[in-house]
């Protein structure tokens, strides 16, 4: 045997040895901690926080703040989320650090004189940057839960963006994407860029030395760092500069805010997810009630009958979103008691016709009837705590936008209000005012970071990116591992679809529902259309037998993976 041959079958059986726990995709293990996120090295940051003795909190700062590093499509400090974190005593609260629409937005901002939205404003352009809340989140998170000092959070990151760390292909890929992209995403032309000028090339050393200064003065400034200061000074010069309205003082004014979870229970599990202004928790429980109702686990998984069930239960759920839902702080009267008891339930599966598809009606809403780049992570640590955390820019790399002096993107979040005043739309244009513009309002989300515990401890830790998308891929994998008893990582890569009242249809993950299957749903009524994929969902559950924490990654992810130690 020559030598290259030798070399090649001893690097085939090192492959081999190798524990199961170094594949960034495949169910991982973890007797005192685990964190599951978009990039390995961030899930590593993490842990590496778990393993210094910091907590649940303290993992997810330091590994939100490193995705800001490793993963800029949706890993930010220039947006926005929410943080589920269930305590070792059972207890369960929330963060809100959703963006707000800037002091001086306006219902109308995005009209033009006929009334039509201008020059896809809401979604491209600074108009579309909500006031970021990342940075405000997870600092309150940190100053009320957390236990290691902040600026230990934070070096992570900066050593990340200052030292550099190897440019991935799926990463790569994307930057020479992103790179060419016209000039008015003026940060993207030079994000991805080395000193040489070039795109930075597939294992090398990728480095940020303006985000890494940022990071800095957060390190020493705490919240001031981003909300005062150098850097919200550039901010508001840098938005007077390219047509924006965000100032100082709306940064100053910025807080995040603690809120209480909604909540339900199915069989002997009790689920806690995101209040408003997420419209996910809501709509989360909502489905799960009426797949109680209808005693889901007599249905055969992936069967007519349950893609029906499950469609139908969408259609409700986001028509009750739809007409409903959006800043609490200036939506007080919202029934979100109604909404999430049992017996809204029975009422919604009491005229859910089982044969056939229900109409999806824009002039009736939620009735009974007769946008989307994000990022989730979860964490566990040894104490019994756990974090489900979802932040977001909205789009893929947000607006394109930000000042090469701070190397963050911002968020293009303002497209989450309803634009026009009044009008909803058999396509799917909403415009109910719980979530019409208004100065200082947070936009509704469809992010729904979820914790189920059982015996009054985590179980499962669950979210996903993908827009409107996020509720029904989590609400069908907390379906999967409640219901269906599937094991974490197949809960993840199972089959899913998504419905949202409007536009009327099934979207499904193409060739993971039958043939078969698809042509009974057309028979009952059903517009169905094929998509690549839903959602990309990070996960952990406990296995209580062993004593041990389940994580795994969704192979949608190129990079993500899950670490336990």
């Amino acid at each position: 045997m020559n030598q290259r041959n030798t070399v090649l079958l001893f690097s085939l059986f090192s492959l081999l040895l190798l524990p199961i726990g170094n594949s960034l995709h495949a169910q991982t293990y973890g007797k005192n901690g685990m964190v599951v996120s978009d990039h390995y090295l961030s899930s590593e940051v993490g842990i590496s926080i778990l393993k210094k003795g910091g907590n649940a909190i303290d993992a997810a700062v330091a590994t939100a703040l490193s995705l800001a590093v490793t993963h800029p499509e949706a890993g930010n400090i220039g947006g926005g989320g929410f943080i589920v974190l269930m305590k070792s005593d059972g207890d369960v609260t929330t963060f809100d650090f959703r963006e707000k629409a800037p002091l001086a937005a306006s219902p109308s901002m995005f009209l033009d004189e006929n009334g039509k939205i201008r020059d896809n404003s809401n979604h491209r352009g600074l108009l579309s940057v909500g006031v970021p809340g990342t940075v405000a989140g997870l600092y309150q998170a940190h100053q009320k839960y957390g236990k290691l000092p902040w600026k230990d959070l934070v070096q992570p990151a900066i050593d990340q963006a200052k030292n550099g760390f190897p440019m991935s292909w799926g990463l790569y890929t994307v930057a020479l994407r992103m790179s060419a992209l016209d000039p008015s995403f003026d940060i993207m032309q030079n994000f991805f860029r080395g000193a040489d000028g070039e795109v930075v090339a597939p294992d090398e050393l990728w480095k940020q030395p303006a985000l890494a200064k940022t990071l800095e003065a957060i390190r020493d400034q705490g919240r001031d760092g981003f909300y005062k200061g150098a850097v919200a000074a550039e901010i508001e010069n840098y938005m007077k500069a390219n047509g924006g309205i965000i100032t100082q003082q709306d940064l100053a004014k910025y807080e995040a805010v603690e809120r209480s979870p909604v909540k339900t229970t199915f069989k002997d599990y009790g689920i806690f997810s995101m209040p408003p202004p997420s419209s996910g928790g809501i709509a989360l429980i909502e489905m799960m009630n009426l797949m109680e109702a209808a005693d889901i686990s007599k249905v055969e998984f992936n069967s007519t009958a349950y893609v029906h069930l499950v469609a139908e239960a969408m259609r409700r759920a986001y028509a009750d979103r739809a007409e409903h839902l959006g800043d609490p702080d200036f939506n007080p009267d919202m029934p979100i008691e109604l909404l999430t008891s049992k017996e809204f339930a029975q009422e919604r599966f009491a005229n859910l016709d089982l044969t056939k598809a229900s109409p999806s009606d824009s002039s009736k809403f939620g009735q009974l009837y007769g946008g989307d780049h994000t990022t989730h992570f979860s964490v566990v640590d040894k104490e019994g705590n756990a974090v489900s955390l979802t932040y977001t820019l909205e789009n893929s790399y947000g607006a394109g936008m930000g000042s090469d002096k701070l190397g963050f993107i911002f968020n293009n979040e303002m497209g989450d209000f309803n634009p026009i005043p009044g009008i909803t739309t058999n396509t799917g244009q909403i415009g109910s005012s719980p979530n019409l513009v208004a100065p200082e309002k947070r936009m509704l989300s469809s992010m729904t970071p979820t914790i189920v515990a059982k015996d009054g401890k985590p179980y499962l830790v669950i979210g996903s990116p993908g827009g409107r998308t996020i509720i029904n891929t989590v609400f069908q994998t907390v379906l999967n591992v409640l219901a269906y008893d599937m094991r974490i990582d197949r809960a993840i890569e199972a089959m899913k679809i998504h419905h949202q009242w409007l536009p009327d249809m099934i979207i499904y993950e193409r060739n993971l529902l039958s043939p078969d299957t698809r042509k009974a749903l057309e028979e009952m009524g059903h517009t169905l259309r094929p998509t690549t994929n839903l959602g990309v969902l990070m996960g952990i559950t406990y296995d209580a037998k062993l004593g041990i924490f389940v994580g795994a990654a969704d192979s949608a992810s190129d990079d993500g993976a899950a670490r336990g130690y």
